[in-house]
């Protein structure tokens, strides 16, 4: 990826990877889940205690369903099944390192929301709760802020996955649930936050502001 004109730090193993993330200003991390020692899994957990924020990206085995839904789950922002065409991963990594940049606001938009008990920082990309930060990966946060955006309106799954992955929705995927059930227990983890993400059968998820905030 050098020639595309991305700078690279190249890890062999666990620690010389969380050692380099520790000193070193990474943009974006892709991190293959079949690892010798430590699998990527185990590494996805201690970069999301060191950086939150971070975008990670896994690589996994083809037809390994379950290694998507587990790296999704445990905090990935995409993922990306072996072999793939390097200029599929280029466009991946281009794609987010695009919405960590600008995030999704455009001229004149507000640079901050509220509802209920949460807040969002748009020009930070930071969530609190009464003030008590929540922590979200880069994907998580704009899913929260489309949602919030469009309050009690249905979005489409297509259009999650469109705007807050940068990708098509293809057939079978299921990445869009995966981050919005991480965000509800996240969510739900604060108690009365007075906000909900409900399902809108056949369609895709609305975010409603319960009238008890």
């Amino acid at each position: 990826m050098v020639q595309e004109g991305f700078e690279i730090a190249l890890a062999t193993n666990d620690s010389t990877a969380i050692a380099e993330l520790s000193r070193s200003p990474i943009d974006l991390v892709i991190l293959d889940v079949m690892l010798p020692g430590r699998s990527g899994f185990d590494i996805l957990r201690d970069i999301r205690q060191l950086k939150p924020r971070l975008p990670v990206m896994m690589l996994t085995a083809r037809g390994e369903a379950i290694d998507r839904i587990l790296g999704l789950e445990l905090g990935a922002d995409d993922y990306l099944a072996k072999p793939f065409d390097p200029r599929e991963l280029t466009a991946r990594v281009r794609a987010i390192l695009r919405r960590t940049s600008a995030g999704l606001e455009t001229p004149g938009s507000e640079s901050s929301l509220t509802l209920g008990r949460m807040s969002l920082d748009l020009k930070r990309r930071r969530a609190s709760i009464d003030g008590n930060p929540l922590e979200l990966t880069g994907a998580e946060f704009r899913i929260l802020q489309l949602l919030s955006e469009e309050k009690g309106r249905p979005v489409e799954r297509r259009v999650l996955t469109e705007r807050a992955l940068g990708r098509k929705l293809t057939l079978y995927d299921r990445s869009i649930d995966t981050h919005v059930s991480n965000l509800r227990r996240k969510l739900e983890r604060s108690d009365q936050c007075g906000i909900e993400i409900r399902s809108v059968r056949g369609t895709g998820y609305e975010l409603i502001e319960l009238d008890s905030a």
